[in-house]
């Protein structure tokens, strides 16, 4: 991913597990997000897409950006602490065939254009990992039934998942706190429209997107996260019950066009 200012932010998505937790460590702690949180994040910014600019199948594109992680609450898992007893991040985690096709059977059951979007996901994200290659060959084989069933074009799903991915990128980079400071800019990702979007933040503390793609000229995105200042855990229940116990924080940003201030 090109930053401009030689600002290096890591892949965000190979390799990595769609389903777990987002985990940044701060002074006060550890802050957990939850995918299904980050999912929010990535919902509330499509949904201003410029209207012009929306793809055909509109609202099943913002479902499918809402709910593509979803399907699993990380939090019935027993796999949440690394060997230290920290709480694992979504990065270091891999392929689970199990998740991922309960991810794409859920799908299923709402449209096969949605489903579609979700095997798309899961291609862009595990698509380069050996242990999903039986699985991802399948899947391949499997969306060009639903491709006919849902009435819908390859270029409509193409369309609809770059919107998706683009949103995605772009909510991972807020809740994983790489917003940069001193108004330094970050590529997002490219658009629908195949153009790099860029973001920093400006000294009022709003994020500016460069070109504005959005229907408003400014809006706000809220999420919540815990903050657990235990860095260590004896068990995974333990873990849990910190989770549970810990204050919701709400965090609200805005974003806006650039106005020059």
């Amino acid at each position: 991913m090109y930053t401009p200012y030689n600002i290096k932010i890591p892949n965000l998505h190979l390799g990595f597990f769609l389903f777990l937790m987002i985990v940044n460590y701060t002074e006060a702690g550890w802050q957990i997000i939850t995918q299904r949180a980050h999912g929010l994040v990535a919902a509330q910014i499509c949904a201003r897409w410029k209207n012009s600019k929306h793809p055909p199948r509109w609202m099943e594109t913002l479902i499918a950006t809402a709910e593509h992680d979803d399907v699993y609450n990380e939090f019935e898992d027993d796999q949440l602490l690394n060997e230290n007893g920290g709480p694992v991040n979504f990065k270091m985690t891999g392929f689970r065939e199990a998740f991922c096709e309960r991810q794409v059977n859920m799908a299923l059951t709402k449209s096969r254009y949605v489903a579609l979007l979700t095997a798309r996901h899961i291609h862009f994200v595990h698509g380069n990992d050996p242990a999903a290659k039986t699985f991802c060959q399948e899947l391949s084989r499997k969306e060009k039934v639903w491709l006919a069933e849902s009435g819908s074009s390859k270029r409509e799903v193409d369309a609809s998942y770059e919107l998706l991915e683009f949103c995605d990128a772009f909510s991972l980079l807020i809740c994983q706190g790489l917003i940069q400071p001193e108004q330094r800019k970050i590529e997002i990702s490219n658009g629908p429209d195949k153009k790099p979007y860029t973001f920093f933040m400006a000294k009022d503390g709003s994020l500016v997107v460069e070109d504005w793609p959005f229907q408003p000229d400014v809006f706000k995105i809220v999420y919540e996260s815990r903050t657990l200042t235990q860095l260590s855990f004896k068990d995974v229940g333990s873990f849990k019950k910190a989770v549970n116990l810990a204050k919701v924080n709400n965090h609200e940003l805005t974003l806006r066009k650039n106005n020059g201030k």
